[in-house]
């Protein structure tokens, strides 16, 4: 994962790389890994509904950005959800 200001490359299972941007990313202590919500940045138009997709990582020791793994269990991905709701409600009440 390359880390940008607020963009990251992803490479696909095919080695295709696709720029991404940063939604958020947070911390668990509950399983002590590091999570990160990000969605393709495409040429398409603005009127498609973005699909936001999870990994977590575990930073390494000299703060450079960590390998990024696929979620695997349900429970993360609740959590997961549930940062997002809360994420996009703030979202929501700041543009009002």
């Amino acid at each position: 994962m390359e880390h940008g200001e607020n963009n990251i490359t992803i490479v696909d299972e095919n080695g295709n790389e696709q720029l991404c941007e940063v939604l958020f990313t947070f911390d668990s202590d509950k399983f002590n890994k590091s999570y990160v919500l990000y969605y393709p940045i495409s040429s398409d138009d603005d009127d498609e509904e973005i699909e936001i997709h999870a990994s977590s990582f575990v930073p390494s020791e000299d703060n450079q950005d960590g390998e990024l793994s696929p979620i695997e269990t349900e429970e993360e991905w609740d959590m997961i959800e549930e940062m997002l709701n809360t994420y996009l409600d703030n979202e929501e009440e700041d543009d009002q």
